[in-house]
């Protein structure tokens, strides 16, 4: 008996019954033996890699393989099945599903050095991350872990890593599981096999978005949003996702220790090369304020010693870039404790949110878009029509008016909406495109909030496009060029993903089809590259997601292109067409800088405080070298500011170099020194700061009043990314 399998180039390997991922391995080659980790098996879309996928797991999103087919990653010691196509996973696999694997296992590696450690301790969950991996602990009395203790931990990690030992996996009957974990001691463990046998009698495959011990959550948040009950280590169904009662749940053990854990793992902790503890904090178990107060544990892994290195380097220029540093440093903007998650802007702050929103407000009106404003607080019915209400109840914040329920928007398009509705529209008034600086308000945990990047009032950059269905591919390749516009503006070079239905939506699988379809011409049309994004789109629609990489490496998330032909359905939406019937409108949901609040702590950190000319709080700044020439530097000041610069005088009795380096301090992008010289001709001293990332500033000589004032008007209009259009030696 044998089976055959379809290699990547399409080619087919024929092996024996009952092989592996790791004798698929060995058939190809001994070097590609030596060198797997994993295997990506395909299997049909709706099965069991889908219930797996929207609850996490080591890779970001499952690939799709073929038609109807995604790529689910495995163990190498698990069985292949006959005419499943399959890829073998290594270190220099594309993407980051190798670095979310070992970071799995240095999770799982974490736990055993711990558990040896500290006896008696009880462990929880523990998922790979974005940059790395975390476990939560529930440390005996009296007992508690510093960062002064990673050396020993690390120590004892090391040992496991050095002894190569197997993850082996094990498929045990659920009592089996939890008698043996509540005979340990370990409830938390307990408690997830309890809440895994409750998701599969109810149905719900969509169990959590976190794992039952180092089980690699995806560092992607999922785009469903986990009921109560979050954190379970679910995915365990049948191989073709029938639902039913939970019969088995799947074990890890390296060396002594044992996880409840989906997987998959690499063969041996040997492929960790290189790993660090970095931090430690608390979190609720299972983000309950009510519950048991953890200790979690967070570290990172990669393949070799250089690149960790590399890595601990870019995190030693992240902070010094942390835009809540800076923003204090600038003066920019504050938080305070009576009204957490809400940044309270500052003078200097609002320079600079104004000068985007001026620009937001310019580009939008350029291309179409009537500019509208709508109220943040609505009955509660509208969010049950429109599908927020089952997605995001837990996330709003709600009260009562005369005995009304209402609650705030998390998002404008109910709203938006509402605007469409209020006349009879004809086919002649399409495409309609509203754009609002719309402020929301999302809940956020009090333990995911950071700074600008992650707050609770959200001001959206919003907008939204109501067109017919043959101006849906006009209409979303217009969104992506104003996008690619406003990037450069940045100097950002955007990436793209299209993100496809969640398990978790609303509307039919022909409407998804239809709409993803679209979306995928539309960036053919174009000529575009894209990554496909399985699983992740909105629960009312598909989306293309424009990311872009910062100046240290760092990838973020910017905009989005929704297409969505559910809520005009729900909310009954129509216009008159040309033959004097009604039709539905198709709903385009755009957005390009995300939010202004997180926008700006993205540009704060990928220019290190060294905002373009036109964004900055103070464009220049004139430092007179004594009383006697204040007078002359007043005036020079007057002269900038009548060509709507925004300029200051520092005539304080300070020496020069004390003032220069209180600008320096300020990043004020234009120092302009003026004395007996420079009064004398009409000149000014020009001084420019180094940039982004460099330190000082450079002498680049005298420049007349009038030539200066015409450059720096004339940068600013242009928008340019630079903060100074003045060289050295340059004038």
């Amino acid at each position: 008996m044998s089976i055959t399998v379809t290699l990547p180039d399409g080619k087919p390997l024929e092996l024996p019954d009952g092989a592996t991922g790791a004798d698929a391995a060995a058939a190809i080659g001994p070097g590609l033996a030596r060198a797997a980790l994993a295997v990506k098996v395909s299997v049909a879309n709706g099965g069991a890699a889908q219930a797996q996928t929207a609850i996490g797991g080591p890779a970001a999103a499952p690939d799709t393989s073929a038609a109807g087919a995604t790529l689910e990653m495995r163990d190498l010691a698990r069985p292949l099945e006959d005419g499943t196509r399959i890829a073998i996973l290594t270190a220099r696999s594309d993407g980051e599903e190798p670095l979310r694997l070992i970071r799995h296992d240095a999770a799982h590696v974490l736990a055993s050095a711990v558990m040896e450690l500290y006896p008696g301790v009880k462990i929880s969950i523990g998922p790979a991350i974005e940059q790395g991996f975390y476990y939560d602990f529930d440390f005996p009395d009296g007992v508690s872990v510093s960062e002064a203790d990673f050396p020993v931990i690390e120590d004892r990690m090391r040992a496991h890593v050095k002894a190569a030992e197997r993850f082996a996996r094990e498929d045990v009957p659920v009592a089996d599981a939890r008698a043996r974990f509540a005979a340990a001691g370990q409830d938390y463990k307990v408690e997830l096999i309890d809440d895994l046998v409750r998701a599969a009698e109810g149905g719900e495959r969509d169990a959590g978005d976190g794992d039952g011990g180092g089980g690699g959550s995806s560092a992607r948040p999922s785009a469903s949003v986990a009921p109560a009950g979050a954190g379970l280590p679910g995915g365990w169904v049948s191989p073709r996702g029938a639902q039913g009662p939970l019969r088995t749940v799947s074990l890890y053990t390296n060396g002594p220790f044992t996880d409840l854990c989906r997987g998959p793992h690499a063969p041996t902790t040997k492929t960790i090369g290189a790993f660090k503890l970095q931090s430690v904090a608390g979190a609720y178990w299972r983000g309950d304020s009510s519950r048991t107060m953890l200790t979690r544990i967070y570290g990172t892994a990669f393949f070799t010693k250089a690149e960790l290195n590399a890595h601990v380097e870019r995190l030693e220029q992240a902070r010094a870039r942390d835009h809540r540093k800076l923003g204090r440093e600038l003066d920019l903007f504050q938080f305070s404790e009576l009204s957490p998650g809400a940044p309270l802007w500052k003078p200097a702050g609002m320079v600079v949110w104004n000068a985007l929103t001026e620009l937001w407000r310019e580009e939008n009106r350029a291309r179409g878009y009537e500019e509208v404003k709508t109220p943040i607080l609505f009955d509660v019915e509208l969010f049950k029509q429109s599908g927020h209400w089952d997605k995001f109840r837990e996330n709003m914040y709600f009260t009562e008016v005369e005995g009304r329920p209402m609650g705030m928007k998390p998002m404008n398009c109910p709203a938006h909406i509402q605007i469409y509705k209020d006349v009879r529209r004809s086919y002649r008034d399409l495409p309609i495109r509203y754009s609002e600086q719309g402020l929301v308000h999302r809940h956020e945990p009090s333990g995911t909030l950071h700074g600008l990047l992650r707050v609770r009032p959200i001001t959206q950059d919003d907008a939204h496009i109501f067109c017919t269905e043959d101006q849906v591919q006009e209409e979303v390749v217009r969104c992506l060029r104003f996008g690619f516009h406003i990037y450069e503006l940045f100097g950002f070079e955007p990436r793209l993903e299209l993100s496809t239905r969640p398990r978790r939506r609303i509307g039919s699988d022909a409407m998804w089809d239809r709409a993803e379809a679209a979306l995928a011409g539309a960036l053919k049309a174009e000529g575009l590259a894209y990554e496909l994004n399985p699983g992740d789109g909105a629960f009312y629609g598909p989306k293309i997601d424009l990311h872009m990489t910062d100046s240290i490496g760092r990838s973020w998330q910017l905009g989005t292109v929704q297409l969505d032909y559910s809520m005009p359905e729900r909310f009954e939406l129509a216009y008159t067409g040309a033959d004097n019937a009604e039709h539905r409108p198709v709903m385009i949901h755009r957005a390009l800088l995300g939010s202004f609040e997180r926008f700006i702590g993205i540009l704060i950190e990928h220019y290190a405080g060294e905002l373009p000319l036109w964004l900055a709080p103070v464009q220049a700044i004139v430092l007179s070298v004594s009383d006697r020439f204040n007078e002359y530097g007043d005036s020079v000041r007057e002269r900038l500011r009548a060509q709507g610069l925004r300029v200051e005088l520092d005539d304080r009795r300070e020496s020069i170099p004390r003032k220069v380096r209180d600008a320096e301090l300020r990043r004020v992008p234009n120092i302009l020194v003026v004395g007996e010289r420079e009064a004398g001709e009409g000149t000014v001293s020009v001084r420019t700061r180094s940039g982004p990332g460099e330190h000082g500033v450079r002498e680049v000589g005298n420049a007349s009043v009038d030539e200066l004032t015409q450059r720096l008007a004339a940068h600013v209009r242009r928008r340019a990314p630079s903060p100074s259009p003045i060289e050295q030696n340059d004038t």
